[in-house]
């Protein structure tokens, strides 16, 4: 009780884990608080996709960052690590018109498409090199213990109920702390329910599913992606694209499909993603969603069946930006990935947050 941190992390996602990296790093003392026994959020219900080429301007810069960080934490962890890159096919001539025009990757025939991926049906596509791939249901859990063993004094099971300059309240007692981050993803109305609603925050829900491996090498992503993703939607053809995709796949619209997968050694095939936004998600997952999923799945790999595994909700944080930085009082703070991209930007966006956190007068 008599011990105070230079630094409290309210979450043990991979958000909050960057945060909690980055102060360590610095030399600073830092203890790390979860409500959960483990990683169980959107850090361990993703594709492990590190997609750093296409995003733009800010997260751009936290991608490319996250992408050095992740390589040099592999070393020291030694959690899997892919740097092959992804592969992003394109199945009708406008797409590969906005792949040509966004200027990312290297441009691949539709042969090349062939030999790199089992994909069918591709008229062509890109090679996305500075992309990297982890297994999701790994890399959370290994940081976190890697930190654990590194010093930093990780609190599984200890809700978080609010803090004031210098204390965080838990459910299991008060932490002192000069500066205190709360990492807590979509769950922010929990704690901090007036800082939500301000900044616009509600959840965002996706139908996912893992299926038998199909031994696909790379990432692979889709004309849906391009419909997604910020590097994307700046090139000319992006709204003529938009347009034919609405005309032609409303199915794919209204449930704003990411259609895109990742294979994972020992789990198989990651197959996603739709995406549906509240405050407070239902609970019920619209099998239709998964019938899609599976359909595309099959249609773009050319399978006559898929053995589906699990199936799963995810859920992340959306707000009107792509990041949340905010201070709430002195020495107490909200940082947040307010989209998808997480995985991607956590590490870059988490050392940014530190430097500045870090650097104010209530933290030492």
């Amino acid at each position: 009780m008599n011990r105070t941190y230079d630094v409290a992390v309210v979450g043990a996602g991979i958000v909050g884990l960057a945060h909690a990296a980055a102060a360590h790093a610095r030399g600073l003392d830092v203890v790390v608080v979860d409500r959960a026994e483990r990683p169980n959020g959107s850090t361990v219900r993703n594709f492990g996709h590190v997609g750093v080429s296409v995003q733009a301007g800010v997260a751009r810069e936290h991608a490319e960052r996250s992408r050095e960080l992740l390589i040099s934490y592999a070393q020291r962890v030694g959690f899997w690590l892919a740097r092959r890159g992804t592969v992003i096919a394109a199945t009708a001539d406008d797409e590969m018109q906005v792949l040509r025009e966004s200027g990312e990757g290297r441009l691949l025939s539709a042969r090349e498409v062939g030999e790199l991926t089992p994909v069918s049906g591709a008229v062509g596509g890109a090679l996305l090199k500075d992309d990297m791939q982890v297994s999701p249901r790994e890399l959370g859990p290994a940081l976190a213990a890697w930190l654990q063993r590194d010093g930093v004094d990780i609190r599984w099971g200890v809700p978080a109920l609010g803090a004031e300059t210098g204390v965080l309240h838990t459910a299991r007692g008060e932490i002192r702390a000069e500066a205190i981050v709360f990492c807590v993803g979509p769950d922010l109305d929990h704690v901090l329910p007036d800082v939500a609603r301000r900044a616009g925050i509600e959840r965002c829900g996706l139908d996912m599913l893992l299926a038998g491996g199909i031994g696909l090498e790379f990432p692979v992503l889709t004309g849906t992606s391009m419909l997604r993703y910020s590097a994307f939607r700046e090139t000319p053809s992006y709204e003529a694209l938009r347009t034919r995709m609405e005309n032609e796949r409303p199915d794919v619209i209204d449930l704003d499909v990411n259609q895109m997968y990742t294979e994972a050694p020992g789990l198989g095939l990651f197959v996603g993603d739709t995406h549906y936004v509240d405050r407070t998600l239902s609970p019920f997952q619209d099998e239709r969603a998964f019938d899609l999923l599976i359909r595309e799945a099959k249609r773009l790999f050319g399978l006559t069946g898929l053995a589906v595994l699990q199936r799963w909700q995810g859920v992340y944080a959306q707000g009107p930006g792509e990041f949340l930085e905010e201070q709430v009082s002195d020495g107490v703070f909200v940082s947040s990935v307010t989209t998808g991209i997480g995985m991607t930007t956590a590490l870059g966006f988490g050392e940014r947050v530190v430097e500045k956190i870090t650097s104010h007068e209530g933290a030492r």
